[in-house]
């Protein structure tokens, strides 16, 4: 186990460090091993100052809702950062423009935006996690991008400092965009158009409605876990391959939507981990397709092994 107590003080810092935290409390499967140290600061400034301190051999990951992770059953090694309570504000820059924070939800972004009548996220109400990974994938849903209307964001680096780029400095593609190694965003600069609140608000409405009507929600799921192939939607392909209920374990292909794996309520990780790939193997084999998980799948199995 990495031992930080020699070189952090915890009175130093205004937010909360814990030891041995289970990652099942913070991720949408509720499943997963222990982080060796979690830390939630309590705003941007106690996070600046809490990676600035930490050793360079420390590894590091950061999550916001946990809605797009698999934490392994042996857990991670190192610190997780949780951003979801110091990174939350929303604020409208311009009569066109608002910068929001990386820890803020999807749903609150896209409503906070409608209140104000500004067009343009409602997508993100259908994504179930937060800003910050929506900017860190270019998270979609219903024809939208993250990436579409975002003109600028801010990260920070293992130094704990606060780096300004323009939405040109990345290279941005489906479910996917360039970020420098070891920075994370922190927020993000959005461009929108002006529009009726009550409008956006019924769009909003109706996506919610047809999500709920297509998606197993009240379940314990990640959201998709493949991306869709070029010309093609994953939920079909894996359909198509007589998946749909198929089960390891606790984890079992949603009835409702065949991209959607769901915990019955006692899932391993190694149960979804293992559901994954026979999902990717039987669509290969019956479809000549390579499946990539949108998912990420982070931390070592019950034998101390990273895969």
């Amino acid at each position: 186990m990495v031992n930080l107590t020699h070189h952090l003080n915890a009175q130093q810092f205004a937010g909360e460090l814990l030891m041995n935290e289970p990652m099942s409390r913070h991720t949408s499967w509720r499943t997963g091993g222990n982080a060796e140290y979690f830390f939630v600061p309590a705003n941007i400034k106690d996070l600046s100052q809490f990676l600035g301190a930490l050793p360079k051999n420390i590894p590091v990951m950061w999550v916001g809702k946990g809605s797009n992770l698999l934490v392994r059953d042996g857990g991670l090694t190192g610190i997780v950062i949780s951003v979801e309570s110091a990174l939350g504000e929303f604020i409208k820059v311009t009569d066109t423009e608002i910068k929001v924070d990386a820890g803020l939800s999807c749903v609150k972004a896209a409503r906070q935006a409608a209140k104000e009548g500004l067009s343009g996220i409602e997508f993100l109400a259908g994504i179930p996690g937060t800003i910050g990974g929506a900017l860190a994938m270019n998270a979609g849903a219903w024809g939208g991008e993250t990436w579409v209307n975002a003109v600028s964001a801010e990260t920070i680096n293992r130094q704990g400092k606060i780096n300004h780029y323009q939405k040109s400095d990345f290279e941005i593609g489906y479910r996917s965009v360039s970020l420098p190694t070891d920075e994370w965003f922190i927020s993000a600069t959005f461009k929108l158009t002006n529009a009726d609140p009550e409008l956006i608000k019924e769009r909003i409405r109706n996506m919610l409605d047809e999500r709920a009507a297509r998606q197993p929600l009240g379940q314990l799921s990640c959201g998709s876990v493949f991306r869709n192939p070029e010309g093609d939607h994953a939920a079909r392909l894996i359909e198509a391959a007589g998946l749909k209920g198929y089960q390891i374990g606790g984890a079992v292909v949603s009835e409702k939507h065949a991209n959607f794996i769901v915990n019955t309520g006692n899932a391993s990780a190694s149960d979804i981990e293992s559901l994954i790939q026979h999902i990717a193997n039987t669509v290969r084999n019956k479809h000549a397709v390579d499946m990539q998980a949108e998912v990420k799948i982070v931390g070592k199995d019950n034998m101390g092994e990273t895969n």
